[in-house]
């Protein structure tokens, strides 16, 4: 894909615009062809909330960028320039609860707003129960494998490649964490509250208090990153550090 448009997003995404221009790519605010994060982590985030289903590009202006490549900016912009980064479609989640409608590429998360008091919640997996009854903690993470080194990891202690994962929150008795099947349904209901539901970093957090539920599914449509390397499992690239500094030419 040889983009003719793009637009910049992140803090500093002035800093681009000379060498962009240099590259002959055009700055397209309202439908480009590919949109550039230029930041952290939250960056991309942000950007494919804003702009969903366009791909991206990930360039660090961050020290703390799991989520970009070890490739420098400057190769990746004149592979980019060029037509010669590949598309890697990544999972995303939608959540859907109390006429909310969130949609993440990394996680929907459940917790505790008051840290002093914990959250009593079912669990249903397509619609069959798990557990035996109410689980009480500080919530739980639904997560993609893009985002399995984030919260989830944090909780597990482990990523996974493929499917949707489930992971308990400091739950007060022992339950095992799930990665599921990318089809599976995931319903949740309060039997005590209350509870805060947000996704990704967004800023939108949906109060939640006994009786309302919430179902997190795959979203209708997939997170397009370009990347200068395609590989079989695309979250390998995000999830696992690199180890090669050589530079393509």
């Amino acid at each position: 894909m040889k983009p003719r448009t793009v637009q910049v997003y992140g803090r500093n995404s002035s800093d681009l615009l000379p060498r962009l221009k240099e590259l002959r790519l055009e700055i397209d605010e309202t439908d480009p062809d590919v949109v550039i994060s230029y930041g952290g982590d939250g960056t991309l985030l942000a950007a494919e909330r804003r702009w969903p289903g366009v791909p991206k590009v990930a360039l660090r202006d961050s020290l703390r960028c799991r989520t970009c490549s070890h490739i420098s900016n400057e190769a990746l912009l004149r592979h980019l320039a060029d037509g010669k980064l590949k598309r890697n479609e990544f999972l995303k989640l939608r959540c859907e609860a109390k006429g909310h409608d969130l949609t993440c590429i990394n996680d929907v998360i459940l917790r505790n707003p008051i840290l002093t008091a914990g959250v009593r919640y079912r669990v249903w997996i397509d619609d069959e129960a798990y557990g035996e009854d109410e689980i009480v903690g500080d919530g739980l993470v639904v997560a993609t494998p893009f985002g399995s080194s984030a919260y989830y990891r944090s909780i597990t202690h482990s990523t996974f490649r493929v499917g949707i994962g489930l992971a308990f929150n400091n739950s007060i008795e022992p339950i095992n964490h799930l990665v599921l099947a990318n089809e599976s349904v995931i319903r949740v209901q309060i039997t005590r509250g209350p509870a805060a539901l947000g996704g990704d970093n967004n800023p939108d957090i949906v109060p939640l208090d006994r009786g309302d539920e919430v179902v997190v599914h795959r979203a209708d449509h997939c997170a397009t990153i370009l990347v200068f390397d395609r590989v079989r499992y695309p979250a390998d690239q995000f999830i696992f550090f690199q180890n090669n500094s050589e530079e393509p030419q």
